[in-house]
């Protein structure tokens, strides 16, 4: 992930404590069979009769590019491609020291006892778990953004969240049928990923719904989506990821654009509030993602394998450090980093991870264009 810009990525420890894990463990989804969730809203509508367009010149420059770089999931895609997860397991698990390597120190908890065959359900089910949180996350998007078209008070901001709402559709579709065709399962959202979007809408300022979304999520995303672009060996999950990588790297940079301009104008306390959203996020993301639910459909209590989260993990290691090499960054060219006395800056210190603030994304708006034409 490294450019001939970018300094070598550093890595963020992949331990979690004991206190943290109990924490994260305590809160479970307690409506997991729901099939609708209803969050409530007082989101001020804005109009605004003030057309003129280009007022904002890199708004209306990435609206275009929005348009030119639109992408049908039916047909640039190529659906014929056979999906062995077996396969893919077993590839990942060579590649990369999974599991199966024996890398990790399992006395002690029921995986000790597991076999082949259950590191390979195990993995199995860890990526039915994994696409299925993107999913989720592409729709809390989809209903971020719409809600971003109803409160920006710029048309600029209008035009282009309209088109992060195809966006935001067409992904929910591709990773929808990518689950129901070519893998075994779905999963209901992670309790931590619906608390942090119930956390999102329920504010109602619509700059923090763009910071939640732009920047914290989005940039999770992207982080998300790069590592599994890196590690899959699975030739359409990869042209898939990429497609969609696209189109996230203009969604940050949306909001990188429209919150540098209106942070300018806040007082030093509005902009604190902002920092204690932006590291509560970031936080809540940083260790949440246990996959809890999975462990629960192989037998096997989440509390049972804490030993094993409590050790250095490689692979939770290299995703943290994607996650905040790109949230970091985009706090710092929002100002949010050294305002209110540089409050967010010793958060980011304390964590290990103030070191990403000048860190060059390959991933950005300005480097990643959208394929041209459908993959072969």
């Amino acid at each position: 992930m490294t450019t001939a810009d970018s300094p070598e990525m550093p890595r963020v420890s992949g331990r979690i404590s004991r206190d943290e894990l109990d924490a994260v463990l305590s809160v479970v989804n307690t409506d997991a069979d729901e099939l609708m969730h209803a969050q409530p809203s007082t989101v001020a509508t804005a109009f605004t009769w003030n057309y003129e367009k280009g007022v904002r010149p890199k708004l209306a420059k990435l609206y275009e590019k929005a348009k030119r770089s639109q992408w049908n999931a039916e047909t640039d895609l190529p659906w014929g491609t056979e999906v062995d997860q077996e396969k893919v397991v077993m590839d990942n698990a060579a590649r990369t020291g999974g599991f199966l390597s024996g890398g990790l120190d399992l006395s002690g908890t029921p995986l000790a006892s597991w076999g082949e065959k259950e590191f390979i359900r195990f993995g199995i089910e860890s990526q039915n778990w994994t696409l299925s949180q993107f999913l989720h996350g592409e729709q809390g998007a989809l209903i971020c953004t719409a809600r971003i078209v109803e409160s920006v008070p710029w048309i600029d901001a209008k035009y282009y969240a309209a088109t992060q709402v195809m966006d935001e559709a067409r992904h929910a579709e591709v990773f929808a049928k990518y689950l129901d065709e070519k893998l075994s399962g779905h999963y209901p959202i992670n309790v931590h990923l619906r608390l942090l979007l119930d956390d999102i809408l329920s504010d109602a300022r619509w700059d923090m719904t763009y910071l939640g979304m732009q920047i914290m999520v989005e940039g999770l995303a992207l982080a998300a989506f790069g590592f599994l672009h890196q590690m899959t060996t699975e030739p359409l999950l990869k042209q898939l990821l990429r497609y969609v990588m696209a189109d996230e790297a203009r969604h940050v940079a949306f909001g990188v654009i429209s919150l540098q301009e209106y942070y300018q104008g806040l007082t030093s306390a509005e902009l604190h509030e902002r920092q204690e959203f932006a590291y509560e996020a970031a936080v809540r993301m940083r260790d949440r993602f246990l996959q809890q639910e999975v462990w629960e459909r192989m037998g096997v209590s989440a509390k049972e394998t804490a030993s094993i989260f409590m050790q250095d993990l490689p692979d939770r290691a290299m995703f943290q450090s994607l996650l905040f090499s790109k949230i970091v960054p985009n706090c710092k060219k929002l100002g949010l980093l050294d305002a209110a006395d540089g409050w967010l800056r010793e958060r980011f210190t304390d964590l290990g991870v103030i070191q990403f603030e000048d860190w060059v994304d390959p991933t950005s708006e300005e480097g990643l264009d959208a394929p041209s034409a459908a993959p072969a």
